[in-house]
């Protein structure tokens, strides 16, 4: 029996070690494919977001950029994650698209791999921000390119934007600086 019970106890701590906790329990690649580990984003405000190249709202660049710049990097990043979920708007590559980012919009943001953002193949970071069970807080199913999660500096996520809400709209603001 006592053997059955630490069988048991082991399996379900195997199992809950592989769950992402939270924010900062993930490791991601960034666009160069190196680790990227988000507890070094511990004690920031991260506003995670999912990109295109080819979007109506791909403008937001210049007002993402601007909004790391102003507020960033030292309490404040923005994380950006390209993905081709909607009408294939972000089809290059991880190279192809840091050029992009570099060269129209100077992007100086942290920018992550390319990834799946919703489906069968959703990436686990999204996963997490999407689905209350996981988070804690919400479920926010990305509905398009430029959805954005607020994350608090230690790690819950607090609230999301819409696709159409401007980096520099007063809800993001406010939540940044603590208005």
């Amino acid at each position: 029996m006592k053997t059955l019970s630490l069988i048991l106890i082991l399996m379900v701590a195997g199992i809950s070690g592989f769950a992402q906790t939270d924010f900062y329990s993930f490791k991601i690649k960034d666009i160069d494919g190196k680790t990227f580990d988000l507890s070094s984003l511990k004690g920031k405000k991260v506003l995670v977001v999912n990109t295109a190249s080819k979007c109506g709202h791909t403008p937001q660049y210049k007002d993402l950029e601007a909004l790391y710049l102003k507020y960033g990097p030292d309490e404040f990043v923005i994380i950006g994650f390209p993905a081709n979920n909607f009408l294939k708007q972000e089809p290059g590559s991880n190279a192809e698209i840091k050029q992009f980012c570099t060269v129209n919009y100077q992007v100086t943001f942290p920018m992550m791999e390319k990834i799946s953002v919703k489906g069968n193949d959703i990436d686990p970071i999204y996963k997490w921000l999407t689905t209350k069970a996981l988070n804690g807080k919400i479920d926010a199913p990305v509905s398009w390119n430029f959805q954005k999660f607020m994350i608090d500096e230690k790690g819950n996520l607090v609230d999301f934007a819409s696709p159409g809400t401007k980096p520099n709209d007063d809800k993001i603001v406010n939540w940044i600086t603590g208005k």
